[in-house]
């Protein structure tokens, strides 16, 4: 996506009838003094600062503003901060659509300034209700508490607003209603091996570079030839975008000699600034190994091309995404463990295949319950495939090893993803009895 084009600024005007300087802003005309002077372009100047940081929006007075007022303008915030350097948004804007949902929904009619712990606290329990899990309401709160802040910052809410929801402490395990998620483990790899014949070669080489390099997917899935230094025994990788990126940090990502030997499968009469592992590529040679594989003479039937859509509604993109990349994972976790008969699409009466939206419906939440237990036994993410590349590093070669090649800046996130090795432990209790 493109950079946010930039937004006309009001002018500065002259009042023929008064022979003075106005600027309007949100539909109200403000007088600056006489056109031309230099105290009528310093109040301008002044004027147009306060607008542009209050989100192009007039100062309201904290006892007037409602909780939908509010987010309205924090939500400009969030369109123009949460940004890639490429001017795409940041997975956080999904984030704040979602944790600022139950707020919205419980007190959007009411005022700012009191909005207080109690009422947090009902938000949240908003969120338990909405079946979310502990970690993901603490997360969201978070997010609900930072506009608070940035509402402060503002002088849209009092200062002891945000001081008093700081108060409020996140859930702790085991203490709350909020449902537990399992922690994420390694994926075995005959689960990984099982879903290779249903993946194009391109995602089976962001599997196979994920597992050397411990790297995370989206950092992957834009790389170029031109973001690969070559040069020495060991290549390496720093991606324009990654977590960490907007706090200044740098990205190295070690390609040793068997990762080197997947990319370059995809490096021959490629562009150097077009990314290596292409959605377009994969459909291309999907079609073209459907057609070397075609039964009927080719002077029967369609001609190659002749049945294809003139303009398709969502063609494919020369970059995978995050999400694109996981349901690819997750479709082919399907094909290779297919769900129970019952627990599967079927046809409607006219004969039709359902859509997921009648399919979802017409489980039962027994079915429904089923249905979740079956995936979560017989699917993975690729996020798991980091944890996998974490606990073979930090297993192999210690923990500060595996913190520099995963990118972490403090030893104690690495430990979170790698699994604990009992092996050392259980061969000293063996000896000493």
């Amino acid at each position: 996506m493109p950079a946010l084009a930039p937004r006309k600024i009001p002018s500065y005007r002259l009042h023929k009838r008064s022979g003075q300087a106005v600027v309007t802003l949100g539909g109200r005309d403000f007088y600056l003094g006489t056109h031309g002077s230099p105290e009528s372009r310093r109040h301008y100047d002044r004027a147009i600062a306060e607008w542009m940081i209050g989100g192009r929006a007039l100062p309201v007075a904290p006892a007037d503003l409602t909780i939908a007022e509010l987010l309205a303008r924090f939500w400009q915030h969030v369109e123009t901060f949460y940004r890639h350097a490429d001017g795409s948004p940041t997975s956080e804007v999904k984030n704040f659509r979602r944790a600022l949902r139950p707020l919205r929904h419980l007190y959007d009619d009411d005022r700012a300034a009191e909005f207080t712990p109690r009422k947090l606290k009902a938000v949240r329990h908003r969120m338990i209700e909405m079946g979310w899990c502990r970690s993901s309401i603490n997360k969201n709160v978070g997010r609900i508490v930072l506009a608070i802040r940035w509402a402060v910052a503002q002088e849209l809410v009092a200062p002891t607003i945000h001081q008093a929801l700081e108060a409020v402490e996140p859930l702790k395990r085991g203490r709350s209603a909020a449902k537990e998620l399992p922690p994420v483990k390694p994926v075995p790899m005959a689960h990984v091996n099982a879903i290779r014949p249903y993946l194009s070669r391109q995602l089976r080489a962001l599997i196979d570079l994920q597992l050397l390099t411990g790297a995370r997917s989206g950092e992957l899935m834009p790389m170029r030839m031109k973001d690969l230094d070559t040069t020495g025994k060991i290549w390496l990788y720093r991606p324009d975008a990654h977590k960490t990126a907007h706090l200044g940090h740098a990205r190295t990502i070690y390609i040793g000699p068997a990762a080197q030997e997947i990319i370059r499968g995809f490096m021959e009469g490629r562009a150097t600034d077009r990314p290596l592992f292409s959605p377009a590529d994969a459909i291309a040679e999907h079609f073209e190994a459907r057609h070397a594989a075609r039964k009927t003479p080719a002077g029967y039937g369609n001609r190659p091309g002749t049945n294809r859509v003139a303009k398709r509604t969502k063609a494919p993109g020369d970059v995978y995404n995050v999400v694109s990349y996981r349901r690819a994972i997750a479709d082919a976790c399907a094909k290779a463990w297919p769900a129970p008969e019952h627990l599967r699409p079927g046809k409607t009466p006219e004969g039709r295949r359902e859509t997921p939206q009648e399919f979802r419906a017409r489980l039962t939440p027994e079915q429904r319950a089923e249905l979740t237990a079956w995936r979560r036994d017989h699917q993975w993410h690729p996020h798991q495939l980091r944890h996998n590349a974490a606990t073979t590093l930090r297993k192999e070669f210690g923990l500060d090893t595996a913190r520099i090649i995963l990118g972490h800046r403090s030893a104690a996130i690495t430990e979170t993803y790698a699994e604990a090795d009992h092996s050392k432990a259980l061969d000293v209790i063996a000896k000493v009895g």
